[in-house]
């Protein structure tokens, strides 16, 4: 899934949505978050991979989720899902868009981060 995928999924899957750029020295860093109590729900970036402990750099896009706690153990074993980046790592996680997760996946771990956000 790519971060224009992700975008358009979130805005037509979640009406109650709101976007904005909270840093102005990070204008490709995206916080999306319910209209109602303005929690946050998903935040996407572009950061280096050496942020997600990759040997090589490179600039990468990637999306932070809230997840439930019990289960990010099991979601952090598997490719392109990572130990939260710049957030509590016992509550988010961060992933990767760059075609390493699936893009159901992907979509599950959204609305799991919209429902326990909400």
């Amino acid at each position: 899934m790519t971060r224009e995928d992700l975008e358009a999924y979130i805005h037509n899957q979640f009406e109650d949505t709101t976007t904005n750029t909270p840093w102005t020295q990070f204008p490709h860093y995206k916080v999306f978050r319910h209209q109602g109590n303005h929690k946050w729900f998903a935040l996407v970036m572009n950061i280096t991979t050496d942020k997600l402990g990759w040997s090589s750099i490179r600039p990468i896009d990637v999306l932070n989720i809230k997840c439930e706690p019990t289960m990010i153990g099991t979601f952090r074993k598997e490719p392109g899902i990572y130990a939260a980046y710049h957030m509590n790592k016992a509550n988010w996680l961060t992933v990767s868009l760059d075609g390493s997760v699936p893009t159901e996946r992907i979509k599950m771990l959204l609305d799991m981060s919209y429902r326990l956000t909400k």
